[in-house]
């Protein structure tokens, strides 16, 4: 159930920023992702049981975290000028927190009996971690560059 809520989230996450550019509780494919985001960070603190409390936990908080500064960037002026690019990247921070555990989950158990990775621990996973933090640097700055040239404060 976990993976299914999860891969709506991304897909729903990723027809948003494809169409619109952002992902926006103003529409509903914007709603879809934060609620499918939120349930499945919920149903991840349930599974995620590799001796305690660990980093998918923590990215969960994180994550939980972050879409509720989105929100409340989104419905007041607490961040004053600066709410709706608050919004707008915190959106799409929470976009590139799922694709960590995408790739960690796709890479050490795919495929089935001979996982491309050992474990969440290879390099590799720290490279595309960097990758995906950059590719959300470059989202974002494109993103904060449209909202200015549409007039945004």
């Amino acid at each position: 159930m976990h993976t299914a809520i999860s891969l709506i989230a991304v897909i729903a996450g990723l027809i948003a920023l494809l169409r619109a550019r952002q992902i926006s509780l103003r529409n509903t494919l914007g709603k879809v992702y934060v609620v499918t985001t939120v349930l499945t960070c919920v149903t991840g603190f349930g599974i995620f049981q590799h001796g305690g409390f660990g980093k998918p936990h923590v990215l969960g908080i994180i994550t939980l975290i972050v879409l509720a500064v989105a929100y409340v960037a989104a419905n007041t002026r607490w961040f004053g000028r600066a709410s709706r690019y608050v919004e707008v990247v915190s959106y799409s921070a929470t976009f590139m927190f799922h694709m960590i555990p995408a790739i960690t989950e796709t890479t050490t158990r795919l495929p089935l009996g001979a996982p491309l990775l050992a474990d969440a621990e290879a390099p590799e996973l720290k490279a595309a971690t960097g990758v995906l933090v950059l590719l959300l640097i470059i989202g974002a700055t494109l993103q904060v560059r449209r909202l200015r040239a549409q007039g945004q404060p």
